[in-house]
């Protein structure tokens, strides 16, 4: 790849890792893992779904608050250093201590080392182990710097995607790439729901996984471009340009953003001229019609 092609492409690291225990020896094998993904070359490394604990939700509220850590922990802050020190930006996931009860997040370091993004999971899973944390705000975009340029980037986790409105608002405050750490058996429904996620907004979703090993999660760590056509290429693209197998591993993903660009300045999923915002009202309601919870 020549040096202007290079700077059209982003490339991602799915650190698809089996937990090891320890917050400790959690910290060691995801170094390793960002060492591996520096060696390939990538601009982003993104964590599983709450790695500090390898997604261990204790129902126990004494034991939760245990596991819990800051954001301003060694751990984090080691993540932080480790962007710095690799010249990476590295997507690292937590159990975050918070009152009145902990949160599922992620920092998201820039090269420098400097946190972008902060981000706690909206659509929490309060129907099953996650009802004992608490959700998260709002969806936040940032500019990152990979270097080469600047991509906006912006992040939803795991159950996020199966609510439109999750990539919708993050596509509206500008998004290119969304970065969807998991922990889910990644079966033709769920990788579905992230296909009609980058369709409909125009946008790139990456998403990592546990790998096989890990109970309930079975790999298939994936990248979704969000470039459903193109000139240069007859009928309709398979969007999906990266699908991982069940194996751990550290697996690369490189997103054209050039292509994507010149795709969401001519395509219409999203444009501000067929929008109605006005119309969408009901939207905004808290409760849907003869659906009960």
């Amino acid at each position: 790849m020549n040096q202007e092609n290079e700077k059209k492409i982003v490339k991602i690291a799915l650190l698809q890792l089996l937990p090891i225990g320890s917050l400790k020896e959690q910290f060691e094998v995801g170094k390793a893992a960002c060492e591996r993904a520096k060696e390939m070359g990538a601009d982003i490394a993104l964590f599983p779904e709450m790695w500090s604990d390898g997604y261990f939700i204790p129902q126990d509220p004494q034991e939760l608050e245990k596991l819990s850590i800051s954001a301003d922990s060694d751990f984090v802050k080691g993540f932080g250093a480790l962007a710095a020190e690799l010249q990476m930006a590295i997507g690292i996931t937590f159990l975050e201590k918070h009152a009145p009860k902990p949160k599922n997040s992620m920092i998201l370091f820039d090269r420098y080392g400097e946190k972008k993004l902060h981000y706690a999971k909206v659509h929490i899973c309060a129907f099953d182990l996650e009802k004992m944390l608490s959700p998260g705000e709002d969806f936040y975009v940032t500019d990152l710097d990979i270097g080469r340029g600047t991509v906006k980037v912006g992040s939803m986790i795991c159950f996020d995607r199966e609510f439109p409105e999750s990539a919708r608002i993050l596509m509206l405050k500008g998004a290119e790439i969304i970065l969807a750490p998991n922990a889910c058996p990644m079966e033709i429904n769920r990788l579905g729901a992230l296909r009609t996620r980058a369709y409909e907004n125009m946008v790139a979703v990456a998403t990592c996984n546990y790998p096989k090993g890990q109970p309930d999660c079975n790999g298939h760590s994936t990248v979704f471009d969000g470039v459903a056509w193109h000139r240069d290429e007859p009928g309709v693209r398979d969007m999906c340009i990266f699908e991982a197998p069940e194996e751990e591993g550290v697996y690369l993903a490189e997103i054209d953003l050039e292509m994507l660009r010149e795709y969401r300045a001519d395509e219409v999923m999203g444009d501000n001229g067929y929008r109605h915002p006005g119309k969408y009202g009901i939207l905004t309601r808290e409760k849907a019609e003869n659906v009960e919870i």
